[in-house]
């Protein structure tokens, strides 16, 4: 077995919800776009924790990088 870093991604909740308010856009709208559930949505929003691909869909359907939401929450030995 190897080690590798896992990076805990998390959306900066206070990022994403201006976001969506700038574009107008709710959270069934948002998960629509980003193919993901609103409990998803809802989640993050509240500050939850996000798989890479997750962020990733986020940021595509918001139409920003994915660099501009996100924040390195802790690394960790896996």
């Amino acid at each position: 077995m190897t080690d590798f870093e896992v990076i805990n991604m998390k959306i900066d909740r206070v990022k994403l919800i201006a976001e969506m308010a700038r574009q107008n856009i709710g959270v069934k709208q948002l998960a629509d776009k980003a193919g993901v559930s609103r409990v998803t949505i809802s989640a993050v929003r509240c500050g939850k924790s996000c798989g890479h691909n997750t962020a990733l869909h986020i940021a595509r359907a918001l139409g920003v990088d994915m660099t501009e939401l996100l924040e390195v929450e802790e690394r960790e030995k896996v």
